[in-house]
C-alpha cells in the first residue's frame, strides 16, 4: 500500500508552484523610483540625493541623530569595529553562534574575536559573557538572531559595568524592538545590512546608527573620503586633517541600492505587521506538533521575524533524523523550509580554527575553541529547521498547507523511520 507521504508515492500537501518566498516585494511604484535613479544619478559621492534621503529616513525610523550608508553589512559592521576603537590585540565578545561576518571584519583590525555561548532563544547569553572578559576586552557584539531581539537590559548592565562598548548587529532585525526601543538603539552604534533577502532591503548595502558623534566621523573616516569627510566633519576635530583620503577605502552605497531601499523603508512597518499575523498563526499550530519546539517571544518584544527558526526534537519521533525530516517536507511541497548551512557556530568555520594562512601572525592564533565547548549554540545548529514568514493576507493560504505538511509528515513519522 503506497504511503500518503509524498516521499514514499502520496501527493504533496502543498499545491502551489514555488519558489514561495522572495523579497524585497517590488511592484511598479519600486520599479518607478529605480528607473527615476538611474536618470537623476548613478553615482553619488556626497551626501546628496536619495544617499540623503534614505539616511535621513532612517535617522527617523529609528530615532538615531546619525545614519551612514555603506556598500554592505560587513562593510557596516567593519566601519563600527573602527570606529569604536577596536584595534591590534583587543578582544570581542561575539555570539558563538551567528553570521560569520558578524565578527570576521575584526581580523582585518588585528582584533580578537572572542565567542560566547548561546542561550535558549538563539541569542547571546547573558549568564555567559562575564566568564568570558578579560583584561583585553574592549567591546560586546550583539547579534538579534533571525530577528529576535537580544535581552539587551543585562546586556547593557554587563557592559556597562566592565566598561565595554556595547555594540549591535541588526542585520537581521530592521523594526523589531523591546518595549518600543527599536533594536539598533541600544549601544554605542549598531549595524544592519541591506542584502537582499533582510527585512529592509536595497539588494546590497548597509548601514550604521549612532547618536555618538565621534563614533559618525570614525564611521565616516573610515568608510568615505572626500566630499562627505569634508563637509561632514567639523574643521576643528582631529579628522578633519584627514577628510580628502579618509582611511582609503570607498564603501559607499550604489545609488540604485539607495532608491530600492528608500523605497522599501516606508513600507516597513506593514511588511512587519504583516508577517506578525502570519508568524502568530505559524507558531500557535507548529507549537503543538510532535517534533517541534518553538521559543516564545517575551512580552514587550517586537520581533522582525526575518526567520521562523524552530527546534527539532529526534526523540519525539521516534529517533528520526532531522535530514529525513526536513526531506519529507520538502517531497510535500513545502520547500520553504530550510536548514542553517553557512550560519553555523564560528569555531567550527577554518576561518575561526586556523587563520594564520589568510591573516599571518593574527593574534587568534592562540585561541582554540575544541568542539563541545559551545554546546548550546551546536545543539541549536544542528536541531534548527527554518522558514520564511510571509507578509500577505493572501499568503495565509500557503502558511495552511505548510501546517499540513508538517503535521502529515510528524503523524507518520514511523513511516521514514
Amino acid at each position: 500500500m503506497t504511503s500518503p507521504l509524498a516521499l514514499l508515492g502520496g501527493n504533496p500537501e502543498v499545491d502551489v508552484p514555488g519558489p514561495h518566498f522572495a523579497w524585497p516585494p517590488v511592484d511598479d511604484t519600486t520599479r518607478a523610483a529605480v528607473a527615476a535613479q538611474l536618470d537623476a544619478a548613478v553615482s553619488i559621492p556626497g551626501r546628496s540625493g536619495v544617499v540623503a534621503a534614505l539616511e535621513d529616513g532612517l535617522q527617523a525610523y529609528f530615532g538615531v541623530r546619525h545614519a551612514v550608508t555603506v556598500s554592505s553589512g560587513t562593510a557596516a559592521l567593519h566601519a563600527l569595529y573602527s570606529a569604536a576603537g577596536i584595534g591590534a590585540g583587543d578582544e570581542v565578545i561575539v555570539p558563538a553562534w551567528t553570521f560569520h561576518a558578524t565578527a570576521s571584519p575584526l581580523f582585518h583590525l588585528r582584533a580578537v574575536p572572542v565567542p560566547c555561548d548561546i542561550g535558549p532563544d538563539g541569542n547571546i547569553d547573558p549568564a555567559r559573557v562575564e566568564e568570558m572578559i578579560t583584561p583585553q576586552t574592549r567591546a560586546l557584539m550583539v547579534t538579534h538572531m533571525w530577528g529576535r531581539p537580544a535581552d539587551m537590559a543585562d546586556l547593557a548592565a554587563i557592559a556597562k559595568a566592565h566598561g565595554l562598548a556595547l555594540l549591535e548587529d541588526g542585520s537581521h532585525a530592521h523594526g523589531a524592538s523591546i518595549h518600543g526601543q527599536k533594536v539598533g538603539t541600544f549601544g554605542l552604534g549598531s549595524a544592519f545590512s541591506l542584502n537582499g533577502p533582510k527585512p529592509l532591503s536595497g539588494g546590497e548595502g548597509g548601514f550604521v546608527l549612532t547618536d555618538d558623534d565621534d563614533t559618525y566621523y570614525r564611521v565616516l573616516t573610515f568608510a568615505h573620503y572626500n566630499k562627505r569627510c569634508k563637509s561632514e566633519i567639523p574643521e576643528g576635530h582631529p579628522l578633519a586633517r584627514y577628510a580628502v583620503t579618509g582611511s582609503g577605502l570607498k564603501l559607499r552605497i550604489h545609488p540604485l541600492a539607495a532608491a530600492l531601499a528608500f523605497n522599501q523603508l516606508g513600507r516597513l512597518d506593514s511588511y512587519l505587521l504583516g508577517r506578525a499575523e502570519i508568524a502568530r498563526y505559524l507558531t500557535e499550530h507548529l507549537a503543538r506538533v510532535p517534533g517541534l519546539g518553538i521559543v516564545p517571544v517575551p512580552d514587550g518584544v517586537v520581533t522582525s521575524w526575518y526567520g521562523l527558526t524552530l527546534t527539532y526534537r529526534p526523540e519525539e519521533l521516534g529517533g528520526l533524523t532531522l535530514d529525513r525530516f526536513h526531506q519529507a517536507l520538502i517531497a510535500e511541497g513545502a520547500t520553504g523550509f530550510d536548514r542553517p548551512g553557512s550560519t553555523r557556530p564560528l569555531h567550527e568555520l577554518l576561518l575561526y580554527q586556523y587563520p594564520e594562512l589568510l591573516f599571518p601572525g593574527h593574534p587568534y592564533r592562540h585561541r582554540r575553541f575544541p568542539a563541545g565547548c559551545f554546546p548550546v549554540s551546536e545543539h541549536a545548529y544542528r536541531h534548527t529547521i527554518k522558514l520564511p514568514v510571509w507578509h500577505r493576507e493572501q499568503d495565509l493560504a500557503l502558511a495552511e498547507q505548510y501546517v499540513r505538511a508538517v503535521v502529515k509528515v510528524s503523524e507518520r513519522h514511523k513511516e521514514l523511520l
